[in-house]
């Protein structure tokens, strides 16, 4: 939610491509899948620390308990913030933490960026290993123009023989 973005903004000296809460929300009516990820990618800044991973996804696990969602299987991308920098250990802690502290089961799937090579893909999952038992899954996701499922056919290859489940995230 942007009132979060905003927030985890200002705990981290971040600065938004937003003058306020309320011109990102007005920024939320999106056009297309390019429209989403521009502002997925910007809130996604904020995100530096185990906590704020952890009270990003608190926060959502809270709205969908409040929608009687009682279990939901999340994705998350760790490349968007490991190319910032973020270890990925930090991404996965928190996000893991908040799934077994919150008001409804959790699963998590992790995803690739499309835009990014299968080599980047192989790299990832090879990171994520240690953290196997945290994650059901892997897939797809951001760009998908240009980049086909085919792309990643080794990674995914990887990921079965792993015994993990696969999905890829498409608008």
């Amino acid at each position: 939610e942007p009132e979060l973005i905003f927030e985890l903004a200002q705990r981290n000296g971040v600065t938004l491509p937003y003058a306020s809460v309320e011109a990102l929300r007005q920024a939320y009516a999106f056009t297309d899948l390019q429209s989403f990820l521009d502002i997925y990618y910007a809130g996604a800044s904020v995100l530096l620390t185990e906590q704020d991973f952890y009270d990003m996804t608190m926060a959502y696990l809270q709205r969908a308990a409040a929608d009687n969602v009682r279990h939901a299987e999340i994705f998350f991308d760790p490349q968007t913030h490991t190319a910032r920098g973020v270890p990925f250990q930090t991404v996965i802690d928190g996000i893991w933490r908040a799934c077994q502290e919150g008001p409804i089961s959790a699963s998590l799937i992790m995803c690739f960026l499309r835009h990014l090579s299968e080599e980047e893909a192989i790299a990832t999952l090879e990171e994520a290993l240690p953290f196997r038992d945290k994650f059901i899954g892997v897939g797809l996701d951001s760009s998908e123009v240009g980049h086909p499922p085919e792309k990643f056919a080794r990674v995914f290859e990887r990921a079965r023989n792993l015994g993990l489940r696969l999905v890829a995230h498409a608008g």
